[in-house]
Parts: C-alpha cells; sequence; structure tokens
C-alpha cells in the first residue's frame, strides 16, 4: 500500500504534496523536522490535511505529479472535499 498525501502549514498557506509506504512514520518525520533544511521545516508544514490510498508506487508516483501540477485552487478544492475544516488528520492516522 502506498500513500499520497498533502500536508500543510498552520495556516494553510502553504502545501506540500508527498508519497510514502508508511504514512504515519513519514508525517512524523516532517512533524519533528528530521531534516531541518527541507522546504517542510522551513515552512513549518506538518499538519496531514489529506491522504489517498493506492495499491502500486506507479500510480503513487503518477497521482502525486498529477496533484503538483494542479492549480492551488484545485487542490485547495480536492482537501476541502474530504476534509472541509482543514482539520490535522494525523491523530486519526495514528489511533
Amino acid at each position: 500500500m502506498y500513500y499520497v498525501y498533502i500536508l500543510a502549514n498552520r495556516s494553510n498557506a502553504a502545501l506540500y504534496t508527498g508519497i510514502t509506504n508508511d504514512l504515519v512514520r513519514r508525517v512524523a518525520q516532517h512533524r519533528s523536522h528530521a531534516d531541518p533544511r527541507s522546504y517542510t521545516a522551513r515552512y513549518h508544514i506538518t499538519k496531514l490535511v489529506y491522504f489517498e490510498v493506492t495499491p502500486c508506487v506507479r500510480s503513487a508516483i503518477a497521482r502525486e505529479k498529477q496533484i503538483k501540477s494542479w492549480s492551488r485552487r484545485r487542490k485547495n478544492a480536492l482537501i476541502s472535499g474530504k476534509n472541509p475544516t482543514w482539520v490535522d488528520l494525523y491523530p486519526d492516522v495514528t489511533g
């Protein structure tokens, strides 16, 4: 199983889209600023606002590229469709 996910900062002004095969571990890395020079660390992007599951890495990569190519308006609509209040979903996936 692979995950395509979107993180946001506290004000939802900055977004990051990525893929992983271990959503809990990867989001924890972002939240702890494992790489202090990374984009997510610099902009304090730690809130999991969207994710979807795909069975294979190729489809996950294709979906990530597709989402990254979208306008901000379209990304906002994707997130709002599943998470209208943009709450942090990380507690839901860890518990």
